[in-house]
This record gives structure tokens, sequence and C-alpha cells, in this order.
């Protein structure tokens, strides 16, 4: 694959420069962006263009709320002039890039609202292609996605991968040969979504440590009450997975029983109407003599419900890995997921690891498959 760094200033001065961003961020109801790490790292890609002197078009989607890209157009002005006001696609809009200039930068509205992005079209593929003369994917997050400015697009334009994608592929490929002994952390929900991946790691970590609804299922599977605890059903090869010397589970969780009353218990204790909702405060230590034992280490998902304020757990395994890679050079820690980065993100941690990544989905997706369709046709 070719990648961004790899032109020169010749390559891109007074091109225009279709550069594919995942600016996908949560918008809190007072219309601000309510987690900007996304957006922190996307500005190195777009400075790397300015400086080159290219003509920079961004595109991307967003998801919920109004579903426009419009509080990221306010973030982002204030780091990145923005040629003109938010752009949507019309032929209007289109004229506008006539007028962009060198080192010029132009946002255009979600590309959601339009029906050809979901569904991979390649009419509004060679739409897109047609504003620019080179294609840069710079989305890792959502490559995991066969849609029209991911994958068909890449068809019509000279293409290359950004800044930040080349950051992802080369960290996250890190564990596929892991130095040892190699602890995978994986939290969340969807026991079936998530199977091709512990199976694969079984192989190549020293421990899985599974959390939040995940572990709930390895429970039952061991005989334990989960009371009415979230649970995955018909999950196929839960039995290897729970008869696994490999694979480990919290010591001990809180819990919410059936009066409201949140308590700390440890498996075996639990009652027909207690609901799991994170980890204990035990597991913390359990986790803590892991951790100090590895050289890699690799985190996703939060370890209770992250959602309904359950955070403090997770947030205190967050500062041990940021603690265990500032004072242990050997150790390489990776971490993602939405939640996951939501939290370190709240904590000021996020250069405290050797590397945050921006995929939730795409990160779990790249780490099963060692590609994604949105890096498949940039090898093209």
């Amino acid at each position: 694959m070719k990648y961004l760094s790899d032109l020169a200033s010749d390559d891109l001065k007074g091109k225009y420069v279709l550069l594919r961003l995942d600016l996908n961020v949560p918008i809190l109801e007072d219309g601000s962006v309510g987690d900007t790490y996304r957006l922190e790292k996307v500005i190195e890609t777009i400075d790397f263009l300015r400086e080159k002197e290219a003509r920079t078009i961004i595109i991307s989607h967003i998801e919920g709320g109004e579903k426009t890209l419009l509080p990221v157009w306010h973030y982002l002005n204030g780091f990145i002039p923005l040629e003109f006001s938010l752009t949507y696609f019309t032929p209007e809009a289109i004229d506008k890039l006539l007028n962009l200039k060198d080192k010029g930068v132009i946002l255009f509205e979600n590309l959601r609202v339009n029906k050809g992005e979901k569904e991979n079209d390649p009419e509004f593929a060679k739409k897109l292609g047609a504003m620019a003369e080179i294609y840069v994917n710079d989305a890792f997050a959502v490559s995991h996605r066969k849609h029209a400015s991911v994958s068909a697009v890449a068809e019509f334009l000279p293409h290359y991968g950004g800044l930040l994608l080349k950051q992802e592929i080369e960290h996250l490929s890190k564990v596929f040969n892991p130095d040892k002994p190699f602890l995978f952390i994986l939290g969340g929900a969807k026991f079936d979504t998530k199977m091709p991946l512990i199976k694969k790691y079984l192989d190549k970590a020293d421990y899985i440590f599974l959390a939040g609804a995940l572990a709930n299922n390895v429970y039952k599977e061991r005989g334990f009450e989960i009371g009415t605890s979230l649970i995955s059903d018909n999950v196929e090869g839960i039995k290897e997975i729970a008869n696994s010397s490999k694979v480990l589970v919290p010591v001990d969780v809180t819990v919410k029983g059936a009066d409201g009353e949140i308590s700390f218990k440890k498996m075996g204790e639990l009652l027909p109407d207690d609901y799991i909702m994170d980890a204990g405060p035990e597991t913390l230590g359990q986790l803590k003599k892991l951790l100090d034992e590895s050289r890699t280490i690799l985190w996703n998902g939060p370890l209770g419900n992250y959602e309904l304020g359950f955070a403090d757990k997770t947030e205190q395994l967050a500062k041990m890995i940021a603690e265990k890679t500032a004072s242990d050079p050997s150790t390489t820690s990776i971490i993602g997921g939405g939640d996951t980065v939501a939290s370190i993100n709240k904590l000021g941690l996020n250069e405290k690891f050797t590397f945050l990544s921006t995929g939730g989905g795409a990160m779990l997706d790249y780490l099963v498959n060692e590609t994604l369709p949105g890096i498949q046709v940039l090898d093209k």
C-alpha cells in the first residue's frame, strides 16, 4: 500500500485531494462535540496536506442527533481555516471547488444523507471521485464498511492511506506476533460477534480476560448463578472458551439487587434477582497482577455498563495500564473501543499508552482478519 507520506510536495501542490475522515463523534445536547479524540487525531493529516499546498476536500459521516457535521465544522474551524461553510452535495456546492485555493480546506456534509453511500453505489462513488485528483483514506474506524466513500471510490482515483491509517496498521499489527507474555482484555457485550476474535487469540495470548457482559456467559457455563444479568443466547463454542485455562473473568462483581441496592459479591454469592453491572474491587488486584507480568497489553471494551454510569473500574484499569506503560519501557499497550477511549479521554490519559486506536468495530475486525475492505482497495 502507498501512503500519503510517500508523496512529495510536487505531487500534491495545487492538487484536489478527496480526504475520507471519520468525524463520527458524539454531539451533546448543547450542540457541542462530546468526545474530541477522533477529531484531534485527524489534524495531522490535514496539516500535512496544507503544508504541501494541496486543496483538501473532506468527506465523512455522522450518526445520531441531527445527523449534521456542523458541530464538527465549528470544532475543526478552531484549528484549521476552512475555506467555506459546511457544504452539501449540490451542483452549486461542487462549483465552489473551482474557487478552492492551494492550502484550502472544505468540509462536505454527512455522506449518509446520500442513499448511494451505504449501498456502495459505484455511480455515487464516481461523483465523489470526480471532485478530486487523489483519494486518501484516513478513516480507519469506518474501513470495515463497504461504503462508497471507503471502498468504491478508490477505483476512480489514485489512492493512498492517510497518516492515521498508517499508524493504526503499524501498531495493531504488532499483536499478530506479540512480545510475551501477552494479555488481551476484552469487554463489552455481544459474545457471539466476538467469538472469532476470542478463538484466534486463544493461540496467541497467554491470557484473555473477559469482562462486561462477555463474562456472564462464561460464569453461566461454569455453573454460577448470574441472576438477571445480560447474556448472549446460543453462543456456539462457549464450552471450549469457558473450559480454557487461558480465559479469565472478574473474581468479584458489582451487582444491583432487586431493591436497587448496589453491592460487591463474589461468584457463588449472587441471588436470582441480582444484575451484574461491573467488575468488583478485588478484580482490580487480579488485573494488576496480570498487568505486572505482561509485556504486550491489548484492551478493547469497558469492564462494566459504562452507559449507565458504571465507569469507575474501567477508569481505574486505564490508570493501571498507563502506569505500567510508563514504568516499564518494554511494555506495549494498545487500547481501543468507543467507551474505553471515552473514559481515557475523560481522564486525560490519551498520550500515556503505546497506541490509542480510533477504531471500535474496525479494530476488532482488523485483529481477526488482519485487513479490512477499506484497506484492501488501497492495495490494488
